[in-house]
């Protein structure tokens, strides 16, 4: 099913192996997926990425996670898009942070043409600095994908969420294959996917399963593959969904890692309550990348200096700008 010693990049993985590597006992599925882990990465760096809400809320999808949907009340008051400089100010930041990576997001069901040439702009000034770039938009057409590839953008987010199975039961707004349709664009344009999901969103194993399948099973691999785990919003329909079981949302990192190895494996939201043993077993699993900074989007994150104290005790570095 999985063999440690060579773990081939497959695009073929099937639903049975992926629930085979999650029923491996614990201690050997993370023994496997850190030396799939070691093939590809050195096990003490980890990508140091920042994120910032270009445009946030009163967006017209229904993400029952989400508290910048128009559709829900969660008394957070929607804006318009930043002015370059203030995009531009803060990537500076980000980067004298630490930074190797500026990712930015827009809370858009799509992109509107009317606003890709200021988006452009924002992307050729962030990647100027030395930086990496990513963006999540939405919905994004064949052209729009093309002139943000032209641009400079290396990463485009769009993710997943859940399995296909599970998709409608969070959102109805948009369709699982839509999802797809926009990853395609992304690909076809030679700008890198950035793609994962959420757990604990009420989802079974089966879907955690199945949404692992749907990414490990692409054309081509995510280049990142962010693992989020919900942070529960006062306003939403999912505010009351119970937690993510740590050693699950751990045993997902590693069946990533392993699945995907090659692939940039990042703890995404939910860290902030994630205690130092739990995120320690996650780099351990395969993670490598996470977001920096005390705000994802609207969201709350660790504190910078929380980050620092617990790079330093488990011996880890960031990684160089530019590592793909």
């Amino acid at each position: 099913m999985f063999d440690a010693e060579t773990s081939a990049i497959r695009t073929d993985w099937t639903r049975e192996e992926i629930a085979g590597l999650y029923d491996l006992p614990f201690t050997e599925l993370l023994f496997q997926a850190q030396t799939a882990h070691r093939e590809h990465f050195d096990p003490a760096e980890v990508q140091i990425s920042q994120l910032l809400s270009i445009k946030t809320g009163g967006c017209a999808e229904d993400c029952g996670y989400c508290n910048q949907s128009a559709h829900f009340d969660t008394g957070l008051k929607a804006s318009k898009l930043m002015p370059v400089e203030e995009v531009k100010q803060a990537a500076e930041a980000a980067k004298a942070g630490g930074a190797q990576r500026f990712c930015m997001g827009a809370a858009w069901r799509e992109l509107k043409d009317r606003d890709v040439d200021a988006i452009c702009e924002m992307v050729s000034s962030v990647r100027d600095m030395g930086l990496e770039t990513c963006m999540t938009l939405g919905m994004l057409t064949p052209e729009q994908a093309d002139k943000l590839s032209d641009a400079g953008l290396d990463y485009y987010n769009h993710n997943i969420d859940t399995s296909p199975e599970y998709y409608s039961e969070i959102i109805t707004t948009r369709t699982f294959e839509d999802r797809l349709d926009t990853l395609a664009h992304v690909r076809d344009s030679g700008m890198k996917v950035c793609s994962g999901g959420i757990l604990g969103m009420g989802e079974s194993r089966e879907d955690r399963v199945g949404m692992i399948h749907a990414l490990a099973t692409m054309p081509a691999h995510p280049g990142s593959v962010p693992i989020n785990a919900l942070i529960p919003i006062e306003g939403t329909p999912l505010e009351k969904a119970p937690k993510v079981d740590n050693l699950e949302f751990i045993r997902t990192i590693a069946v990533a890692r392993m699945t995907m190895p090659t692939s940039m494996v990042r703890i995404a939201a939910g860290r902030e309550t994630m205690s130092d043993e739990t995120q320690a077993l996650c780099f351990a699993a395969g993670a490598n990348s996470i977001f920096y900074g005390e705000t994802l989007l609207t969201a709350g994150n660790p504190a910078v200096e929380k980050d620092r104290a617990l790079f330093e005790k488990l011996g880890l570095k960031a990684m160089g700008a530019g590592h793909a």
